[in-house]
């Protein structure tokens, strides 16, 4: 893909320098993997990063590890905050609405993944593409480990471009590999933290879009994704999964979701492009229309997800009021 080869480009040529970028840890009672993903950010190649950790009442030695690394690397560089105690999306958009935290880009991070050592150049490179008063947003694959850091996987590779109509339906770029400008930061912002969201990634990927801001899907994998039991959010690609999905639709689940960030996004309608505030009524509305109807609607409106098989899943969906 073109973009694909002018972001390799600007990457060779960029190797410091460019904006501070604020790391936006979010930690609970993760002190198994979280010295890992501490020692990755002091491994990067672009320098100009600091790290805002919000901890939401860790019982273990998060805490404890986090004063280490403080007392070692210094409060400038990581600073410690209080969480709200209300889960990690509320943890995630509390740190992205601190009016204290004042940077040019802004990464989300958890606490048991290894970024890859150009994680931050690759997404600083994009994002500086990007003109200033537009909403920019980077997320990549990753590469899927175990509790050892040996890779056993990649996570799907999407490649139809990343759309409003696409958010609508689905969230392609983890949070944890998500990189965002300060005009998409003021976008959260303008919302605010207690908007009630399904996800704190996915919420981004809906608010940049609809905004008519730009988000880039790396195809490189940029973070090595750990998979293990204690996973709040784990790689949604497996079987096992899948069937956990459809069981959840045949639930009311994603239903439910959509409920909620439909609910969400009416704080943005001001901001919507045109386009986008139609396909969002379109919809909105369709989805408490009889069967033609509904799906002359959703037709008009565009949504879509990333593969055949799961446009099909979200055919029948559609077809049965699921959505």
């Amino acid at each position: 893909m073109k973009q694909d080869v002018e972001v390799e480009s600007n990457i060779r040529c960029q190797t410091s320098g460019g904006g501070k970028v604020a790391i936006l840890l979010c930690t609970y009672d993760g002190q198994q993997f979280l010295a890992d993903q501490l020692e990755s950010f002091a491994m990067q190649t672009y320098p100009d990063w600091e790290v805002w950790a919000s901890d939401d009442g860790s019982k273990d030695g998060t805490h404890q590890i986090l004063q280490a690394y403080q007392s070692k690397w210094g409060a400038r560089r990581l600073s410690i905050h209080a969480g709200p105690a209300e889960g990690f999306v509320a943890n995630f958009l509390s740190l992205t609405c601190n009016a204290n935290i004042l940077a040019d880009f802004y990464a989300y991070s958890d606490q048991d993944d290894v970024w890859e050592a150009d994680k931050l150049q690759r997404a600083v490179a994009w994002l500086k593409s990007v003109p200033a008063n537009v909403p920019g947003l980077y997320c990549s694959r990753t590469r899927l480990i175990n509790t050892r850091n040996e890779s056993v996987g990649m996570s799907p590779l999407f490649t139809k471009p990343p759309s409003f109509s696409n958010a609508l339906m689905q969230n392609i770029g983890g949070g944890n590999t998500m990189v965002f400008n300060e005009a998409a930061r003021q976008l959260l912002k303008h919302v605010g933290e207690k908007v009630t969201v399904v996800s704190h990634d996915w919420w981004a990927y809906l608010a940049v879009t609809g905004c008519g801001g730009l988000v880039y899907y790396d195809p490189y994998p940029t973070v090595r994704y750990r998979q293990h039991v204690a996973n709040l959010v784990g790689m949604n690609d497996s079987w096992h999964a899948r069937m956990m999905r459809m069981r959840m639709v045949k639930q009311g689940q994603f239903k439910r979701w959509n409920d909620c960030n439909i609910d969400a996004l009416q704080a943005l309608t001001h901001l919507l492009t045109p386009k986008n505030r139609e396909a969002l009524n379109l919809f909105a509305s369709g989805r408490s229309q009889p069967l033609i109807p509904r799906l002359a609607q959703f037709k008009r409106a565009g949504i879509k997800r990333q593969t055949l098989s799961s446009n099909v899943a979200l055919f029948i969906a559609a077809f049965f009021g699921k959505i």
